[in-house]
């Protein structure tokens, strides 16, 4: 008996030698978390590590010059002078200076030792704007911060960036963090479950390797050292992600040596601009990875930072955490993937820190809450106000309607809620502040702001009790096109093998909207004079209606020509007297200009309507399924339509270049009051 079990206790403890060689590196690291951190400063470098990572920064800059970890010398592709390593940088401009933009990598002039201990390590590198004493360079005060802790598999990062009362006025376009990687080490990537893959390298990008294409970020893979990626485009706006699916993405370094990974978990996205649906991109061919902090992509330059002259201004960026993982048993990438996954949903749940020393940045006991319920007030839906099942709720900077994916200084606080919540939603580890409360229901048009602003204040609960939404409407559904989600995911998009381009089949299904090349497919697809015709009742959205409305190129002179589209209907009977409306909603747009004409009549019999140019986020181009959402609405008189078919035809009239156009959330042609 005692034998039996001296052999099971034997196997046992085998079985669980196994199984820790096979986990991850958050075990391994668990196995040295009783190491304390340690500091070493030196004239131009200082080194901290604690058992499971080293990082050296330059003195005073603070640029990441090296990451050691898991036996490999540097993670990080470090070089004397320009981008490399890891580093923070700003896009900005003075305003009325006629300037595009001056980029400037952020370098502190001030190092400091903010704590150290066994337990941790906080480093600050600083640059202060002094008005009276510089003028023309960049008028902020940054401060960036490195946070190492005791047993940790990575490193923490923020920065807190200040904008003095006495500083002159300042627009910023663009705020990063960037990790330029080891270029011999990585070469998979992964941004979601579905997006990822070993990847071409930079020297793939490089002539005569590969050939530019008409939109300056992508190249076409002509002779790659990865013989199957040959005929695919590689662009870093493929690899984009909404701020809400962003919570982690990186490399793994795999087919050499211990597979490792290199991850960017974003915690919280309260210090993200332009909320949930801000999309920005993520890791791309370098290898590099970056967390945006400030970004016009999708959006364009009304999510500008514009501080003005004498505005008193401060933001906390961050933190980010850098997360190390290795895999002894060199296995699959993905499985360093799910455990990148399993750690940023572990940093999510310990957000808000309690170990960050900026006293900018407010702890849970300096943040409150806010409950309620939002219903959903359509009566030509429910006789009944509908909760909200789900639905998008969020605190911004008060403003209008829809006004928070613009917003770009301030912060923002999200939740969504379920079909079983009956509309309730908690919006918890809200910083101290007045806001207005912002909503959006997938299913259902138009933005809801709160009539009252609402004021957090620290450790307090706000209790709204029921909000309702009512959604714009003038009258009954007479038919409609799409489905309002603020997306044009469910349109039609081509297979991913075109004439030109070898799409990978990452970029199918969902994912079709990253092909690169969609607004020359549409050519092929509708050739001169055969644009889309979508009959109500016999099309449906997935198979008729291209996502995009864009330019059709002519001629062999580069020349590019407005296109058409039309939706035929029916009608039993017409009140001609009365107005009916047309609601079309656009999930982007990009220097357009729609004209709707009704059974084509002339402008001067009000058959023609049109808007004004408009859009500026380029999300054809950065093949997106979505940018800014854009609302119109049509008002048709009852006299223009007739008894039995019916046409609308929408133009896109602005055909400068193949990148200007729209892309359509959904259509709806609502009857007058009391029509059915």
């Amino acid at each position: 008996m005692a034998r039996g079990s001296t052999t099971t206790t034997a196997l046992a403890l085998l079985l669980l030698v196994v199984v820790q060689a096979l986990l991850l590196p958050a075990a391994a690291a668990a196995g040295t978390a009783a190491a304390p951190v340690t500091l070493h400063v030196e004239r131009r470098q200082v080194l901290v590590d604690n058992g499971v990572v080293q990082v050296s920064l330059s003195n005073p800059e603070g640029h990441i010059t090296g990451v050691r970890y898991g036996g490999e010398r540097n993670l990080l592709h470090s070089k004397h002078g320009g981008n490399s390593g890891g580093y923070w940088d700003m896009v900005w401009n003075t305003p009325g200076s006629g300037r595009q933009g001056n980029y400037q990598i952020l370098k502190g002039s001030d190092f400091k030792v903010v704590t150290t201990t066994q337990d941790q390590v906080e480093l600050s590198f600083r640059r202060t704007y002094n008005a009276s004493s510089q003028s023309g360079g960049l008028p902020l005060s940054v401060d960036k911060r490195v946070v190492v802790l005791r047993g940790s598999p990575g490193f923490y990062c923020y920065a807190v960036v200040e904008h003095a009362a006495d500083a002159p006025a300042v627009s910023v376009s663009e705020a990063r963090l960037a990790f330029k990687l080891n270029t011999a080490r990585f070469n998979y990537m992964a941004v979601s479950d579905a997006i990822q893959r070993y990847m071409p390298s930079a020297k793939d990008r490089e002539s005569p390797r590969a050939s530019r294409l008409a939109y300056g970020e992508a190249v076409l893979l002509v002779d790659p050292a990865n013989p199957r990626l040959k005929g695919e485009v590689d662009d870093k706006y493929q690899y984009s992600l909404d701020n809400k699916d962003n919570r982690v993405h990186g490399w793994v370094g795999a087919g050499q040596g211990s597979p490792m990974g290199f991850w960017v978990v974003t915690p919280s996205n309260e210090f993200k601009i332009g909320g949930p649906l801000k999309r920005e991109l993520t890791s791309h061919v370098g290898p590099t990875s970056v967390t945006m902090f400030l970004g016009t992509h999708y959006v364009g330059n009304d999510i500008v930072a514009r501080i003005d002259d004498g505005e008193y201004w401060k933001k906390v960026m961050g933190p980010v955490f850098v997360y190390l993982n290795s895999n002894p048993s060199k296995g699959d990438p993905r499985a360093l993937w799910e455990d990148a996954k399993a750690r940023a949903d572990t940093e999510a749940a310990k957000w808000p820190y309690g170990f960050v020393e900026s006293p900018d940045f407010h702890k849970a006991a300096e943040r409150g809450s806010v409950v309620g319920r939002l219903l959903v007030r359509d009566r030509h839906v429910s006789r009944q106000d509908m909760p909200a099942g789900t639905a998008y709720v969020g605190l911004a900077a008060p403003g209008q309607a829809g006004s928070w994916a613009t917003q770009s200084k301030g912060y923002q606080f999200w939740t969504t809620t379920s079909p079983s919540s009956g509309g309730k939603f908690t919006i918890e580890n809200v910083r101290a502040g007045e806001y207005s409360l912002y909503a959006w229901v997938p299913g259902f048009l138009g933005d809801y702001v709160h009539a009252s602003r609402v004021t957090v204040a620290p450790g307090g609960a706000v209790e709204l009790g029921d909000v309702v939404f009512e959604p714009p409407r003038s009258g009954p559904t007479l038919w409609e096109i799409g489905v309002p989600d603020r997306s044009a995911a469910e349109m039609f998009f081509p297979a991913v093998h075109g004439p030109k381009y070898n799409n990978s089949e990452l970029f199918a299904g969902r994912d079709a909207y990253r092909q690169y090349g969609l607004w020359e497919r549409y050519a092929d697809l509708y050739p001169d004079g055969e644009d889309p015709v979508f009959t109500v009742g016999e099309s449906h959205h997935s198979r008729h209606w291209y996502f995009a409305h864009v330019t059709r190129k002519v001629g062999d002179d580069g020349g590019y020509a407005p296109t058409t589209r039309q939706v035929r209907f029916n009608l039993g009977r017409v009140a001609a007297n009365s107005v009916y409306t047309l609601r079309v909603e656009l999930a982007a747009a990009h220097k357009a200009r729609l004209q709707v004409q009704v059974n084509g009549a002339a402008a001067r019999r009000g058959g023609a309507l049109a808007t004004p140019t408009f859009g500026d986020g380029n999300a054809i181009a950065r093949h997106g399924d979505h940018g800014t959402q854009w609302s119109f609405e049509f008002p048709i008189r009852g006299s223009l339509l007739r008894e039995g078919e019916n046409n609308i035809a929408i133009t896109q009239t602005r055909a400068i270049n193949p990148f200007f156009g729209v892309m359509y959330d959904y259509l709806r042609l609502e009857g007058p009051q009391g029509y059915l």
